[in-house]
């Protein structure tokens, strides 16, 4: 039951093939950064490492979401599989709470009792950690930067090459002056920055889960707009407005037309103006004529 339509190209075969290898990439070097960090003593380079198995995991859900959301549509799911990359996204927003709440505690139990960091071993595993992340970053970000789940995937990678910036710098005080602190202090300040950005998709993903009305999908606009814009129609009523995904907006309304009114033109136009103003391309309409027409006539998925 496909109904013929092809929603989420973009984020199918060039998502899938550049985010399996940025996974590759991820946790192929993960596992070095965690014996760096171990040797080392530096808490930016084992705070690096976990982003990085988190990284690798979220990427591998990023990409399993990607492989799922390209199944066909069946007479149960209609919608197909996209929403679960939203599902993805989400999680992955929320494992970063998770990682930066650990580093703050582990930062803490730092600050308390020092540790001894060997400076010169620290920077070239973060130096090395920081190129893979750069080429992981960019693989991500080139294109399709609009899907929710590629986003969030890209966001763990640049906590990873924050992290590995940090980490440079803090070797690098840490061989210029013996001052250990300052490996926890940017390992949280790090953190930190992430978690803005992490909120922002939590916060998208949950909105879409929660099936809200996207941003610039408002229904005094949507009525406001077709009252004026299309011939005959008196009234739109009962609008409700979401989406499968971020790509996906959807959009359902009845409406009141006068008597006479030629329901395959008023279809269009309404189709027509909702592409135009709102850029929806699945709307679901009902007309409802009063005087002298019988049952209303229900406008199928545009």
């Amino acid at each position: 039951m496909g109904q013929g339509h092809d929603h989420g190209v973009s984020a199918t075969a060039s998502n899938e093939r550049k985010i399996a290898i940025a996974a590759v990439l991820t946790g192929s070097f993960m596992l070095a950064e965690v014996f760096g960090g171990i040797v080392s003593g530096s808490l930016a380079l084992i705070a690096d490492a976990g982003h990085m198995l988190t990284d690798f995991a979220s990427l591998l859900l990023a990409w399993g979401a990607i492989r799922l959301s390209r199944r066909p549509a069946t007479w149960k799911r209609s919608y197909g599989y996209d929403r679960f990359s939203v599902l993805a996204a989400f999680v992955n927003g929320l494992s970063l709470f998770l990682i930066a709440a650990w580093i703050f505690y582990e930062a803490v139990k730092r600050f308390r009792e020092p540790v001894e960091v060997l400076g010169g071993l620290m920077f070239w595993v973060a130096v090395a950690g920081l190129a893979v992340n750069i080429v992981a970053f960019w693989m991500l970000t080139r294109g399709e930067g609009s899907n929710l789940n590629v986003r969030a995937a890209a966001l763990h990678v640049l906590g990873d090459l924050l992290g590995s910036v940090g980490a440079i710098v803090a070797s690098i005080v840490i061989m210029l002056t013996g001052w250990m602190p300052i490996d926890p202090i940017l390992s949280v300040f790090v953190t930190a920055l992430i978690l803005r950005a992490a909120y922002r998709v939590v916060k998208e993903s949950a909105s879409i889960l929660l099936e809200s009305a996207p941003e610039g999908l408002e229904a005094e606009k949507i009525k406001a707009a077709i009252l004026e814009g299309v011939p005959g129609v008196t009234e739109v009523r009962h609008i409700h407005a979401w989406s499968i995904t971020e790509e996906r907006p959807m959009l359902t309304l009845e409406i009141d037309a006068e008597a006479g009114t030629e329901h395959r033109a008023m279809r269009e136009a309404v189709k027509a103006l909702l592409h135009e103003r709102f850029d929806v391309d699945h709307v679901t309409a009902e007309i409802d004529v009063t005087e002298g027409q019988g049952a209303g006539a229900r406008l199928g998925p545009a």
